[in-house]
């Protein structure tokens, strides 16, 4: 079996699309990996009529009613496009990443679910999708893909919003961090990746005013919830620079998703990397929350990690 990193690119043509091929470059992935480019034609390719009851074994060789095999051809043409799409994009990054293994693939469905399930057969370690998309007849999905991916993916989901930056510029990362074991697998993600020398990286904490259940921090409780995301900074920010980045760290009181988002902009930093899941001593951030307003309304990159 292969132990090279696995990743699935979803690829439909549009200019999101076409930014996440360019941006693969500044996600620190490993000189060889085994990557699948999908494109999906939202369209659901019909089955062969049924038998006409009372024919018996006779009726598998009654012709296909003429508007039926039309929608048939229509569907099998739109997956033939798809493909020529996949190819294209393949032969990007194949020019791009001459070390990789890359293979198109296409299929006729609806795009979010086939993502998930290519990634489930290709046991894919990282997806990789555009922040918006144009369907195969040319309906704007508005996000909706890769939200839905974000949401029900088995792996983790890179949504790429790409920046004008030279590929083997210093990249600057912003993880999200509440001492969860989500947040702890996006720093081995990172630790893991490689990265252009002098490249950042921001440990972001929040400390939320009002916690769940519904209990205002008094400030023994503030300074005790501060002491434990410190020692928890510290601790992560080992790896990362034993990784090779130069590290730093804050903590804010704040709403997590509005302070990650907002940090961010003013670091500028090209990626946030965040669990799928946090889980705090007192409050359990759920993908849906935290993990995903940020995906949808951040700036730049967003990585939601799972392991």
């Amino acid at each position: 079996m292969s132990d090279k990193m696995k990743i699935l690119i979803a690829y439909d043509g549009s200019t999101c699309a076409d930014t996440a091929l360019q941006e693969l470059a500044r996600a620190g992935l490993p000189r060889e990996c085994e990557a699948t480019v999908l494109t999906v034609a939202d369209i659901i390719v019909p089955p062969p009529a049924p038998p006409v009851p009372g024919m018996g074994p006779a009726a598998l060789s009654v012709p296909t009613p003429a508007v039926a095999r039309e929608w048939r051809e229509r569907a099998f043409r739109a997956v033939d496009d798809a493909y020529s799409l996949a190819f294209q994009a393949a032969e990007v990054i194949r020019h791009k990443f001459p070390e990789w293994t890359v293979t198109p693939a296409s299929e006729g469905d609806s795009p979010a679910w086939s993502i998930i399930k290519k990634a489930e057969d290709t046991s894919a370690d990282l997806i990789i999708v555009g922040s918006h998309g144009r369907g195969a007849f040319g309906r704007f999905l508005l996000g909706s893909v890769s939200q839905k991916v974000v949401s029900d993916a088995p792996c983790s989901v890179r949504i790429a919003r790409g920046q004008t930056v030279k590929d083997d510029a210093p990249a600057r990362i912003l993880i999200g961090i509440d001492g969860s074991p989500g947040s702890e697998a996006a720093v081995r993600a990172i630790a893991r990746r490689n990265w252009p020398e002098k490249s950042e990286a921001l440990l972001a904490a929040a400390i939320p005013t009002l916690m769940v259940p519904a209990i205002e921090l008094n400030e023994e409780m503030f300074k005790d919830e501060e002491v434990f995301l410190q020692s928890t900074l510290d601790r992560l920010a080992e790896p990362l620079r034993e990784a090779g980045l130069l590290v730093s760290s804050l903590i804010k009181e704040g709403d997590p998703k509005r302070l990650l988002i907002e940090e961010a902009e003013r670091w500028k930093a090209e990626a946030i990397f965040v669990g799928a899941r946090g889980l705090r001593r007192i409050e359990r951030f759920l993908i849906g929350s935290v993990s995903y307003t940020i995906a949808a309304r951040a700036h730049c990159s967003v990585e939601v990690v799972r392991e």
